[in-house]
C-alpha cells in the first residue's frame, strides 16, 4: 500500500518489543497499529493467565509507547519539529466486554499515553492522536468473535459485526478509519 502513494512514503514492519528504532531522514508521520487480542478463554478474571496477560501488554502497550518514544525524537529533530503520531484505540478499550480481559485492558491504556505525552509533544510541533475504530470485520476480529461465538457460523459472525458497527445508518469500513488517519495526519487538523 505504501509504495501506491509515492516513493517519499516507507512502510516498516517491525517488533514493536524491541526497543530499538533505526530511522534516516525526515519522519513526518507515523501511525501505530499494534495490537493483538491474546487468548479469548477463558472469559473469567479468576482463570487469567498472567503470562499471557503479560505478553499482550508487552505488544499493545509497551510496544505503543516504544513507538512514540522513537518517533517523537525523529520528530523533534532540528529542523523538523513537525510531525504527527497517530494510534489505534478499539472500541474494546472503551466499552467493557468487548473483548478478553488482556486485549481490552490494554487498549484502554492507549489514550492515557497519548494524553500523558501529547502536553510535551505539542510544544515541540508534534501532534498525536488516537483513532477509535467500531467493530470492524478484520482478521483479528474476525478470530476473536470465531473464539467467542464458537456455534456461529461466518455468515451469523458477519451478521453480528454488521449490527454492531452499525451507527445512525453508517457501517465504519476501513476506509473510514483510513481516511480519518488522513485528515489527522494533515496541515487542516
Amino acid at each position: 500500500m505504501a509504495e501506491n502513494i509515492g516513493e517519499a512514503t516507507h512502510f516498516i514492519q517491525c517488533d514493536v518489543t524491541d526497543d530499538y528504532m533505526a530511522h534516516k531522514g525526515k519522519l513526518d508521520i507515523m501511525f501505530s497499529n499494534v495490537g493483538v487480542a491474546g487468548p479469548e478463554h477463558p472469559r473469567g478474571i479468576a482463570d487469567l493467565d498472567l503470562n499471557q496477560f503479560d505478553q499482550v501488554m508487552q505488544i499493545n502497550v509497551r510496544g505503543t509507547l516504544a513507538w512514540i518514544k522513537h518517533v517523537a525524537r525523529v520528530m523533534n529533530m532540528v529542523p523538523a519539529k513537525s510531525g504527527s503520531i497517530l494510534c489505534t484505540l478499539s472500541i474494546s478499550g472503551l466499552m467493557v466486554g468487548l473483548g478478553p480481559h488482556p486485549y481490552s485492558i490494554s487498549k484502554c491504556t492507549t489514550p492515557r499515553i497519548v494524553k500523558s505525552v501529547a502536553n510535551k509533544l505539542c510544544k515541540h510541533g508534534v501532534r498525536i492522536n488516537c483513532i477509535v475504530p467500531g467493530p470492524i470485520l478484520t482478521p483479528m476480529e474476525l478470530e476473536q468473535l470465531r473464539q467467542f461465538y464458537r456455534r456461529a457460523s461466518p455468515e451469523q459472525i458477519r451478521e453480528i459485526v454488521s449490527v454492531l458497527r452499525e451507527l445512525e445508518g453508517v457501517k465504519c469500513e476501513e476506509i473510514n478509519v483510513a481516511k480519518a488517519g488522513l485528515f489527522l495526519a494533515s496541515d487542516d487538523a
